[in-house]
């Protein structure tokens, strides 16, 4: 019987490595060995930390999580491998599941999604992000011409950015309180601008930052009437917002955004494998190659991930190199 190693999460704050065994192969599956993984720096930082409530543990399940919240739970889904066994048409592929991190596993064919030619592995783990900031795009559906900020450079906001930069006549602003970002969003293609410096009367703003305060600053520089896509989550912390400034008199609104569901301006139409293979067509762009920003052996993955639960990272992606596993 083969075995593989999984990242458990035993209980809020620790992190450990098990060795299990793996299911043997139905028809129609495929066992895949991963190659990378990568850490969704906002949703796994809060489930490590054990901060997902308890009106939310089942919504927010993972398609192939084990275990419950708080702990222990196999979280993630992030996850590009190699088929190794399973139909003749995919075997020797390079693949993304929304499998968590382990070494090798087995998943129904329809599962994987194969990564097209040009796409390198690790690049490719970007996939959960990007579907997001599609489905981000969809909900706040800005038009040709328009002005839009995003709030909070992290690996969401600035797939966010980079996408947006593509669309016609689309001037696209990244904020955020780390200076240092401004390098990043250069290498995005689109301006850089700190809080205290963030455009005002903006067509779109989307915040991104998973702080209150972003989405403060997206209600002072969205246009008066406007609409701000709040697509930051934040699991059993509160927010507060200055509602009895001219939140009303401007007639401003917040909606939220989140990766769950395909937006309902496309749901009569695309499927959320649409969705995840146009995340994964979109990066043939090299310019992501920017958001990964460090990278792990899977030995170290407890110690990863404690460290980024513990507190502000200059990471944007974090990948797992499983490649000796």
């Amino acid at each position: 019987m083969l075995e593989a190693t999984a990242f458990w999460i035993d209980e809020p704050g620790v992190g450990v490595l098990r060795s299990e065994p793996l299911p043997p192969l139905g028809d129609g599956d495929v066992l895949v060995r991963t190659l990378h993984s990568a850490v969704s720096r906002g949703t796994e930082t809060s489930v490590f930390g054990g901060h997902v409530p308890a009106s939310e543990r089942a919504r927010m399940r993972a398609p192939f999580q084990e275990g419950d919240f708080p702990g222990p739970v196999k979280y993630g889904y992030l996850n590009v491998g190699t088929v190794e066994q399973g139909p003749p048409a995919l075997q020797g592929r390079t693949v993304f599941t929304l499998f968590p991190h382990q070494s090798a596993f087995v998943v129904p064919a329809e599962s994987v999604v194969p990564v097209p030619a040009g796409v390198p592995a690790r690049r490719a783990v970007l996939a959960g992000a990007v579907e997001t900031a599609v489905n981000i795009l969809w909900d706040a559906a800005p038009l040709v011409g328009d002005r839009l900020t995003v709030v909070g450079a992290g690996m969401i906001g600035c797939c966010v950015a980079r996408l947006a930069h593509g669309i016609a006549g689309v001037e696209v602003t990244l904020v955020d309180v780390e200076p240092s970002r401004q390098a990043i969003a250069e290498r995005l293609g689109v301006r850089f601008a700190e809080p205290g410096y963030a455009p005002r009367d903006r067509d779109v703003v989307i915040n991104t930052s998973g702080s209150d305060a972003g989405l403060r600053l997206a209600l002072e520089t969205v246009v008066t009437e406007g609409e701000v896509i709040e697509a930051s989550w934040y699991g059993d912390r509160p927010a507060t917002l200055m509602l009895g400034a001219d939140f009303h008199s401007r007639r401003l609104t917040i909606r939220s955004s989140q990766v769950g569901a395909v937006s309902s301006r496309r749901r009569g139409s695309r499927t959320t494998g649409d969705r995840l293979a146009l995340a994964l067509q979109l990066l043939s762009d090299p310019a992501f190659d920017v958001l990964l920003t460090a990278e792990s052996s899977w030995r170290n993955l407890p110690e990863v991930m404690a460290k980024l639960a513990g507190g502000p990272s200059t990471d944007l992606c974090h990948t797992i190199d499983w490649g000796d596993a």
